[in-house]
């Protein structure tokens, strides 16, 4: 990408084809049994990662063994960020199962959202944001019920400067909607949408533009993504971004650490031509800290960031500089406590059940009708609902819902279905991929607005 003002992050950059799978002068090891925020287990090595693959193929490379044992070892995100709707089910299924069979904790980096990078190196992304949903959704449904880690647009809340007023609304509905998606798919999926980093956004900022994207529905926020902020700098700055939440009435929400290149020097975003970056904390969710759920390497050390070499091209001179004089990974890294032998840790569910998954508060109609049921959360001067429509005991093809709000209330912006109307009695359609419900299944839409949000009912006509 090109470089852009000290503020700005370099974005996790990509090739168009390369989609794989707080030390000051050394690396701090993570320490094993640490307590943890709510997830528990080991990390999954994608073994078939661009890094494992170019060890596998240059074994007698001198730096080959410095990379395998530093780098091609630890677990990894898979990025997704090709526009393959056909295929990305097929593609995630194939990385959950052996995730699953190996009773790891997969962690998918999701990088599709429209206008990505703000036109930079890694641009691309969906077509436009209907499109964007269609993914999302063949996405989410090749993700399991197991627990799975999942990195939610990286940079699409920290760089808006190319996007106007329409548009960030736009993308803050496409992002709750797809974190609705995601966790309706797979309840047991952790997603954490983009904080950015400590030395771009101010805490309060990025609060701000979480709670807009709908973060009450996902389990929290990642940061420093690609970046070389240090661990502690990045821990204080998500203590305040959960302090500022708190006080927006959305308690609970957890951070993710990328600690990929963070174990050196820190200053400009490019790492093709500095040999002071290193390696960080290596990844692990035991990280002793209650508001931390895992440091992860998001971006695959060795990638290139688009400066020197093309951005996300694995570059074996990058890997070996990262890893020289970083000590050795722990031979073992127990989970902090032992697992039992007839549930792995990657099972473990949510604390809470997602909004998107509560049960409508009604018995479904017995006809071809439909019931819907309205979840709020309510903070000072606004709100975001989200409603739930299930069909009957037969197929519906086509839906339509009304909502009285209370007086002052107004509907700012929607997701997965149309509003008619702002205020008072809102009648809200289907969208054209989620008209059609099985009998006896449920889809889900979500609208935000200022004021006080509805009550729970809600009327819901078929067709």
């Amino acid at each position: 990408m090109a470089i852009l003002s000290p503020r700005r992050r370099r974005s996790a950059a990509i090739s168009a084809a390369a989609i794989a799978g707080t030390a000051a002068a050394g690396v701090c090891l993570a320490v094993g049994g640490a307590s943890a925020g709510t997830v528990s287990g080991s990390l999954y090595r994608d073994p078939s990662s661009a890094v494992v693959r170019w060890v596998a193929a240059n074994s007698g490379d001198s730096r080959a063994a410095i990379i395998r044992d530093k780098i091609a070892s630890q677990p990894q995100a898979r990025w997704f960020a090709n526009f393959n709707p056909s295929t990305v089910q097929s593609e995630v299924s194939g990385l959950i199962g052996a995730a699953n069979a190996a009773q790891q904790i997969p962690v998918l980096s999701v990088y599709e959202i429209t206008n990505r990078d703000c036109g930079g190196a890694s641009a691309g992304g969906a077509p436009d944001l209907n499109q964007y949903q269609t993914w999302v959704s063949n996405f989410a449904r090749g993700l399991g019920n197991q627990t799975v880690m999942i990195i939610l647009e990286t940079d699409s809340l920290a760089l808006q400067t190319c996007l106007s007023s329409g548009e960030i609304s736009a993308r803050n509905q496409a992002i709750t909607a797809a974190t609705q998606t995601i966790k309706s798919a797979n309840p047991n999926a952790k997603v954490y949408l983009d904080g950015g980093h400590s030395t771009w956004n101010s805490a309060g900022e990025q609060a701000n533009r979480l709670r807009a994207a709908g973060v009450q529905y996902a389990d929290g926020f990642f940061t420093n993504v690609s970046n070389f902020n240090s661990t502690s700098g990045e821990a204080n700055f998500g203590r305040a971004i959960i302090s500022a939440l708190n006080g927006m009435g959305i308690p609970g929400k957890r951070q993710v650490i990328d600690t990929s290149r963070n174990g050196g020097a820190s200053g400009d975003w490019c790492a093709d031509d500095n040999t002071d970056r290193r390696i960080g904390l290596y990844p692990t969710t035991g990280t002793g800290d209650a508001n931390i759920d895992a440091y992860l390497w998001v971006k695959p050390p060795g990638e290139a960031d688009g400066c020197r070499y093309t951005a996300g091209s694995f570059q074996p001179d990058l890997a070996y500089s990262l890893a020289s004089g970083a000590p050795n990974p722990p031979t073992t890294a127990p989970p902090t406590t032992t697992p039992p032998t007839t549930a792995p840790p990657t099972t473990t569910p949510p604390t809470t059940a997602p909004p998107t998954t509560a049960p409508p508060t009604s018995t479904p109609p017995t006809g071809n009708g439909c019931s819907a049921s309205v979840t709020v959360n309510q903070w000072s001067g606004g709100f975001t609902a989200s409603v739930t429509v299930t069909a009957g005991s037969a197929d519906i093809n086509g839906w339509s819902v009304t909502i009285t709000l209370p007086g002052g209330a107004a509907v700012t912006g929607a997701w997965n279905a149309q509003a008619s109307g702002t205020s008072g009695t809102v009648r809200f359609t289907n969208a054209s991929y989620n008209g059609h419900v099985g009998a006896q299944q449920s889809t889900n839409f979500g609208f935000q607005g200022t004021g006080t949000g509805p009550g729970a009912t809600a009327t819901c006509a078929a067709g």
